[in-house]
C-alpha cells in the first residue's frame, strides 16, 4: 500500500491515475456524534420541503412565481437584495468558523461530506464488506459474484442518486407540482427533466468515482484554509512531542506504535502524522482510530487531538487575538445590516407609471394625466388596502379610481387606473403628488409612491424661451 507523503495526493498513482480509497470503519466519540449529526442534517434535508408555514413549504424558491419562502417569510423578486446580506453572511460566518476551528465544517456538515461518507460509503460497505474486502474485490478478476455485486451497488447509487435529485427540485416546483410531473410524460416538463437527468448523472459520478478528489480539486474552500487559519486555529493534529520516535510496542520511547490506523481510517488517505495537509477535511476518523489504539495499550488517548499548532507544541492556545476580534467585528456588522435591510421589507409591492401615449391630454378645456397604480401583495393570506392620494394639489383637481377597494389574493396584484383631470385654466406649472396604499385592516400606510401631473408649458402663452430638459422625466 502506497504510504502517503507531502509530495503527491494519496489518491493519485505514480502513473497519474486515480486511485481509489477505501477508508476502514472506525467506531468513537467523534464518530458518533458526526454520524448523528449527518443524520439531524439528513432528515433535515428530506423534511424541509413536507413541512407547511403559512400555506407554503418551509423551503420553498417558487422560480416560476417569482416567489422565495423562508420559514414563513416570502420575498418577492425585487427584495432578493435581501438575500445578498443573508448569503455573504453565512459566507462570512464560515470563515469565522474556520480561523477558530479549521476545517470542522467539511468533516462534520458540508453537504457533500454527509452524502458521501454517510449514504454512498455505508451503503458501499453493506455490499462490498470492510476496506479490507473492498480492495481485495477490486484487485479480483471479473466473475459472476463480482458483476453482481458492481451492479447491485450501482444500480442502489444511481437510485439514492435520483431520489436526492429529485428533493432537491422540489425545493423549486413543490412536492405536489412534483408528484404530478412524475405522473406525466417527460415531454410535459422537458426543463425539470432534464435538470433531474443532469443532477443525478453528477451526483452519480461524484459519489461513485470521484468522491474526495471534489474536496481536492474542485472545492475552492479548501485552499482557503490556509488564508483563513493561524497558529491558535484548532485543528486535528499530531503530538509529534509525544508520538515521535514512532515504533513498535517496547522497542521506543515514543508512544506512536506506527499501526497505520489513523492512515487506514482516513477518508482522503492521508497520514496526519505529516502534518495539517490540504487533503484533510477535520473528520476526527483519525482521532477515534487513535484513542481507540492508545487504549488497548493503557495509554493515555491525545496523540492524535484537536489542538491547535501551539497547543502541540506545549504552548496555549488563544481564541480571544486580533484576528478573532477583527472577524467578530465584521461579523455583527453583516448581522446588523442583514436585521435593517430585513425590517424595510413592505408587505406590499406598488408602482405608478404613466400609461403609455401622450403624457397629457387637453380637450374641452380639460387636462388629464392618466396613470397604472399597481399593487402586489406579498403576504401570505388575504388583505384589503384602498389608495389615497397627498400632496399640495389644487383644489378643482379631480380623482377617478381612488376610492376602489383592493381585495388581494394571497400573494395577489391588481392593477387600477388612475385618471386626474383639471381645468385647463387652473394648471400653472407641474406638482407633485404621493399615492399612499393603505391598510384597510389597520389604517396605516404601508408603502408610498410620488407621481407628477404634467401640462402644457405656460411659456408657450407668452413665448417665453423653453429648455428641452423641462421635458424630460
Amino acid at each position: 500500500m502506497k504510504s502517503p507523503t507531502l509530495e503527491s495526493l494519496s489518491s493519485i498513482r505514480a502513473d497519474g491515475s486515480h486511485r481509489t480509497i477505501h477508508p476502514a470503519d472506525v467506531r468513537g466519540r467523534f464518530t458518533a456524534w458526526r454520524r448523528g449529526s449527518a443524520l439531524l442534517l439528513l432528515g433535515i434535508y428530506i423534511s424541509l420541503p413536507w413541512i407547511p408555514i403559512n400555506g407554503y413549504p418551509a423551503v420553498f424558491l417558487d422560480v416560476q412565481e417569482r416567489r422565495f419562502h423562508f420559514m414563513g417569510l416570502t420575498l418577492a423578486t425585487q427584495d432578493l437584495w435581501v438575500g445578498f446580506f443573508l448569503i455573504t453572511g453565512l459566507a462570512f460566518s464560515l470563515f469565522y468558523v474556520t480561523a477558530l476551528f479549521g476545517r470542522v465544517w467539511c468533516g462534520w456538515t458540508c453537504p457533500y461530506t454527509v452524502f458521501l461518507e454517510h449514504v454512498y460509503r455505508r451503503i458501499e460497505r453493506w455490499i462490498d464488506g470492510d476496506a479490507t474486502a473492498r480492495r481485495k474485490l477490486d484487485a479480483a478478476p471479473w466473475s459472476f459474484s463480482k458483476a453482481i455485486r458492481r451492479g447491485l451497488k450501482h444500480t442502489i447509487f444511481l437510485f439514492v442518486s435520483a431520489v436526492i435529485a429529485h428533493i432537491f427540485l422540489s425545493y423549486y416546483v413543490s412536492l405536489k407540482t412534483l408528484y404530478q410531473m412524475m405522473l406525466g410524460p417527460p415531454s410535459q416538463h422537458l426543463m425539470a427533466f432534464g435538470i433531474m437527468l443532469f443532477l443525478t448523472g453528477g451526483l452519480y459520478f461524484a459519489f461513485s468515482w470521484f468522491r474526495e478528489q471534489f474536496c481536492v480539486i474542485l472545492c475552492p474552500y479548501g485552499r482557503l484554509q490556509s488564508a483563513l487559519t493561524d497558529d491558535h486555529s484548532v485543528v486535528i493534529g499530531y503530538d509529534k512531542r509525544r508520538g515521535e520516535p514512532r515504533g513498535k510496542v517496547g522497542s521506543t520511547s515514543g508512544a506512536c506504535v506506527d499501526c497505520r490506523r489513523c492512515v487506514q481510517v482516513c477518508p482522503t488517505g492521508i497520514d496526519i502524522r505529516n502534518g495539517l495537509q490540504l487533503d484533510c477535511i477535520g473528520c476526527a476518523a483519525c482521532v477515534d482510530a487513535c484513542d481507540d489504539i492508545m487504549l488497548k495499550l493503557k495509554r493515555p488517548t491525545g496523540l492524535v487531538r484537536y489542538d491547535s499548532h501551539v497547543g502541540l507544541h506545549g504552548g496555549r492556545t488563544r481564541f480571544i487575538r486580533p484576528r478573532i476580534i477583527l472577524y467578530t467585528g465584521l461579523l455583527l456588522l453583516g448581522i446588523g445590516a442583514f436585521a435593517f435591510s430585513a425590517l424595510q421589507l413592505s408587505p406590499v409591492r406598488a408602482s405608478v407609471v404613466r400609461m403609455v401615449g401622450a403624457p397629457f391630454y387637453v380637450a374641452d378645456g380639460t387636462l388629464r394625466n392618466q396613470f397604472l397604480v399597481r399593487v402586489i401583495n406579498k403576504r401570505n393570506s388575504p388583505s384589503t388596502y384602498r389608495l389615497e392620494l397627498t400632496g399640495d394639489f389644487p383644489a378643482q383637481l379631480s380623482i377617478s379610481g381612488l376610492n376602489e377597494t383592493l381585495n388581494l389574493d394571497p400573494l395577489g396584484e391588481e392593477q387600477k387606473t388612475l385618471v386626474l383631470s383639471l381645468p385647463e385654466a387652473a394648471f400653472n406649472q407641474p406638482f407633485k403628488l404621493q399615492v399612499k396604499v393603505i391598510d384597510a385592516v389597520r389604517g396605516d400606510a404601508v408603502t408610498t409612491r410620488v407621481m407628477e401631473f404634467l401640462g402644457p408649458d405656460t411659456r408657450l402663452k407668452t413665448n417665453a424661451p423653453l429648455n428641452p430638459k423641462d421635458y424630460i422625466q
